[in-house]
């Protein structure tokens, strides 16, 4: 079992990144690795081009990316940590992927559509052809798992339609078919002002957003003055239909504290949010607080980040160099 993820590089992680990616990327690490199996995770650089960035930001934002995920718990020694250029081979394979994809196939792609908006003669040839890179990524390395949201099932679909036309097109089993791996954790993180909305950096009031480089006094500041409404919590999960920004704190709570929903309402029911809220930032200060340190910390050695990184290219440049060269060899291109 070989689980296979990557993410791309932004700036100014928040509390939603961290809860909905990250921390479920360390959980998996160690879930995999006790049933035998194995974790690649990498910074996906190369799908940060497909809309303008500049050099600096992107070389930055990877970096950070790099210190946030070792800060938060994935370990370099046990998991394959890289960033995807330092492996050509994904680009190899994707233009070898590219004249085994259909068009169609990219053509009912939804992100494609979504992010390009009205815009879409002027949108980028990668914009439009990324979910290709996005199965290279998968394929390199015959991953068997990918950690996958509603929103990526269909470029997984994809991956596997690839794998399948290339095997028969050129009669081999070369690529194995990647399985979603859908984590029920998961949760969704919304705007601490605005719970009809997912917490985002773009937000214009830094009220909405708790950011991974926080202080501590930011952090329990935010959660004492989200917006909340005037009843006490009840004593049941159901009862908080109808109460978004109510239903969005208990979330966060039992994301932040590994419980269940269910068990966070019965502990405070009947308790108002001047008693709820003040837990909350408690808690949010002691669970972020020490991977905001460790991530500055690593963050002021960036000869250690980049150690990281070549060290995990290597291992991934390994088990990459086989299946590429018996790509290039079923299509021609090699002896």
């Amino acid at each position: 079992m070989r689980v296979i993820s990557g993410i791309k590089p932004t700036g100014n992680l928040h509390l939603g990144n961290y809860l909905g990616a990250v921390k479920q990327w360390v959980a998996m690490q160690d879930e995999i690795q006790a049933q035998g199996g194995e974790t690649m995770y990498f910074i996906a650089d190369l799908h940060g081009l497909t809309e303008f960035i500049a050099p600096a930001e992107l070389r930055a934002n990877t970096i950070e990316m790099t210190a946030t995920l070792v800060a938060a718990g994935i370990d370099p020694e046990r998991s394959i940590l890289f960033n995807q250029t330092r492996v050509p081979a994904h680009s190899e394979l994707a233009w070898l992927l590219n004249n085994v994809a259909r068009v169609g196939w990219l053509n009912r792609m939804t992100q494609f559509k979504d992010k390009a908006g009205k815009n879409r003669e002027g949108a980028s040839v990668g914009l439009y052809d990324y979910p290709v890179l996005m199965a290279a990524d998968v394929l390199l390395y015959n991953g068997t798992h990918v950690p996958v949201g509603e929103d990526q099932k269909q470029h997984l679909e994809l991956a596997r339609d690839i794998a399948t036309k290339f095997n028969l097109d050129y009669g081999v089993e070369l690529f194995t078919q990647p399985e979603p791996l859908i984590s029920k954790a998961a949760p969704r993180i919304m705007s601490l002002r605005d719970a009809s909305a997912k917490m985002s950096k773009s937000n214009p009031s830094e009220q909405s957003v708790v950011k991974l480089v926080d202080p501590d006094e930011v952090i329990a500041e935010k959660f004492r003055k989200a917006k909340t409404d005037p009843e006490a919590l009840p004593d049941s999960w159901e009862a908080l239909e109808g109460r978004p920004e109510a239903k969005n704190l208990v979330t966060i709570f039992a994301a932040l504290a590994d419980r269940t929903p269910e068990s966070v309402v019965a502990e405070f029911a009947g308790q108002g949010f001047g008693q709820f809220k003040p837990a909350l930032a408690d808690l949010a200060v002691a669970k972020l607080g020490p991977i905001r340190d460790e991530m500055l910390r690593l963050l002021n050695d960036r000869g250690a980040i980049d150690a990281i990184l070549a060290r995990g290219a290597e291992k991934a440049r390994d088990l990459a160099a086989p299946v590429l060269a018996e790509a290039q060899k079923a299509m021609g291109l090699l002896a």
